[in-house]
C-alpha cells in the first residue's frame, strides 16, 4: 500500500517513505511547489489583483469565480485543496493540507484560521516513529469561521454554520448553528431572530443603506 492509500485509508504514512522513492520524491515535489507559489502570492504589490487570482489558480487543486484572498497565506502543497465560488479569505490562512480539504461555496474567513488535515501519534515513543495520519476536512457552503479558529484532521463544518473566534473545532459542526470554544461546541441554532438582528440589540431596520 503506498502513501496515498494509507491516507485514504486512514492509516499511518511517512511522507519521506524509503519504500516508495519515486512517489515521495513526487510529494516533496508538490509541496515545494505549494510553497514557492504561496511565497509568490505573499510577495506581490497588493494592487496587482489580477496575478493574485493567476497564481491562485495554479495553487489550488481547483478554484470557482469570484474568489478573494488577502495575502500571506500559508500552504502545505494547495494542490490537495478545492475552493467553490464566492469565498472570501481574510489573512494569514494557514492550511496543512496532505490530504484533502473542500471547501465549499459563499464561505468566509476571518483572520488567522488554521485548517490542519495531519496529525501525529500522541505516544512520544510512536511519535519517534515518524508516522503521521491524515484525515479530509470538509466546510460546507455559507459557513463563516471566525478569527483565529482552527479545524482539526477528520471535521466538517455544516451548511451555514459559525465557528465563533479562538475556537478549536475537534469534532463535526452540523448545519446551520453557532459553535464556539475549545473544544468548539453548539451554542444555538441559528434562528429567526438572526434576521432581525445582525449584532446584539442592533437591528437590520435601523441600518441606513
Amino acid at each position: 500500500m503506498n502513501i496515498q492509500e494509507r491516507m485514504a485509508s486512514k492509516q499511518l504514512f511517512t511522507d519521506d517513505d524509503a519504500n516508495y522513492p519515486k512517489e515521495a520524491a513526487e510529494l516533496a515535489k508538490a509541496r515545494q511547489r505549494g510553497k514557492a507559489l504561496c511565497y509568490e502570492i505573499n510577495n506581490l504589490h497588493p494592487d496587482d489583483v489580477e496575478m493574485r487570482k493567476k497564481l491562485m489558480k495554479q495553487l489550488f487543486g481547483s478554484m470557482g469565480e469570484n474568489v478573494w484572498m488577502e495575502p500571506p497565506l500559508r500552504m502545505a502543497y494547495g494542490s490537495n485543496t478545492s475552493v467553490g465560488n464566492n469565498v472570501y479569505i481574510n489573512f494569514n490562512l494557514t492550511v496543512v493540507d496532505d490530504y484533502k480539504v473542500t471547501i465549499g461555496n459563499d464561505v468566509m474567513f476571518g483572520p488567522n484560521v488554521t485548517i490542519a488535515v495531519t496529525s501525529h501519534p500522541v505516544h512520544p515513543e510512536k511519535r519517534k516513529e515518524g508516522g503521521m495520519f491524515a484525515l479530509p476536512v470538509v466546510i460546507e457552503d455559507g459557513a463563516w469561521i471566525g478569527t483565529g479558529a482552527i479545524i482539526l484532521p477528520g471535521v466538517t463544518i455544516g451548511k451555514g454554520s459559525v465557528v465563533g473566534a479562538g475556537s478549536v473545532v475537534t469534532k463535526d459542526v452540523p448545519a446551520n448553528v453557532i459553535a464556539v470554544g475549545n473544544p468548539c461546541r453548539v451554542l444555538r441554532e441559528i434562528n429567526e431572530q438572526d434576521r432581525e438582528f445582525y449584532y446584539k440589540d442592533m437591528r437590520f431596520d435601523q441600518v441606513e443603506w
